[in-house]
């Protein structure tokens, strides 16, 4: 019997190949894969973009005080005035003399927006405790660091809470916020994201901020000049150092008025004319 050339005699080297279906498969399998990994369609978010989504920011309100000021100084520690030789010797104490206003010092040793104080509760307990009556002008709310060992959760709503409990005491008075000031050097990664959240907070009513740590008003330079590292003192401004954040929150406010006045002289759109 004679076969056709284009036949293969039974038992010759070129058989089926019974695994060709099965590389097939695998290779269709393969590129599925890649291509749901890969998905060319599809544009990736950009992961920045959350992170630079920032709240609005409006400009501060004209600061204009009456000559004889009363004015709330409320805050923690610092406010208190420890480690001055005497309470009364504290920063907020001189500024109030220094200012010729009406002072009224409220600062609790411990206190911040989410910790409750030595000798009082937290800054929205306080808040929530004042005098309606007091009636300030203006108030400075200062600190605070004693949240910096509190997870961070939870701390912007705190401090939302405590400024919309304190406006709606206090309608008429104008806000200054005081950021917390490093008692320990290099500042603390803890401290700085609550001056960061302060900072952006306070922007977004349109409220002066001061900042102590971006403005460097505690540096190895004069760190021992401020701070009272001993065992009285625990890392406090010492009376100098006091004395020197009365001198520098004076400044400030002063700055506040200056740039005021340069944007009250400043001519509007309408009234600029072309040459």
């Amino acid at each position: 019997m004679t076969y056709p050339l284009c036949m293969h005699a039974p038992g010759g080297s070129r058989g089926r190949r019974p695994w060709l279906p099965l590389l097939g498969a695998a290779l269709a399998v393969a590129i599925v894969c890649a291509l749901g990994m890969w998905r060319p369609w599809i544009v990736p978010s950009a992961p920045v973009a959350a992170e630079s989504v920032a709240l609005p920011q409006a400009v501060p309100a004209a600061l204009e005080l009456p000559g004889n000021a009363r004015v709330l100084v409320f805050g923690d520690s610092w406010v208190y005035g420890s480690a001055a030789t005497v309470p009364t010797l504290g920063f907020a104490y001189r500024l109030s003399e220094q200012l010729g206003w009406q002072g009224i010092v409220d600062g609790v040793r411990g206190s911040g927006y989410l910790k409750p104080g030595l000798d009082g509760g937290s800054y929205g307990e306080r808040v929530a405790a004042l005098d309606p009556s007091l009636d300030p002008d203006l108030i400075i709310l200062e600190g605070s660091i004693n949240d910096r060992r509190l997870p961070a959760t939870g701390y912007r709503d705190a401090v939302t809470a405590v400024w919309d409990a304190l406006k709606a005491r206090y309608p008429d008075a104008t806000i200054v916020i005081l950021g917390p000031a490093p008692q320990v050097l290099p500042v603390e990664k803890a401290t700085a994201r609550i001056d960061a959240d302060l900072a952006e907070l306070a922007a977004a009513r349109g409220w002066w901020y001061i900042s102590p740590i971006a403005e460097g008003w505690i540096t190895e330079a004069n760190y021992l000049d401020v701070i009272d590292t001993g065992p009285i003192g625990r890392d406090h401004p010492s009376d100098a150092g006091h004395a020197y954040l009365a001198e520098r929150v004076a400044e400030a406010l002063d700055d506040m008025r200056a740039a005021t006045e340069v944007v009250a002289d400043a001519p509007l759109d309408e009234e600029i004319t072309a040459p």
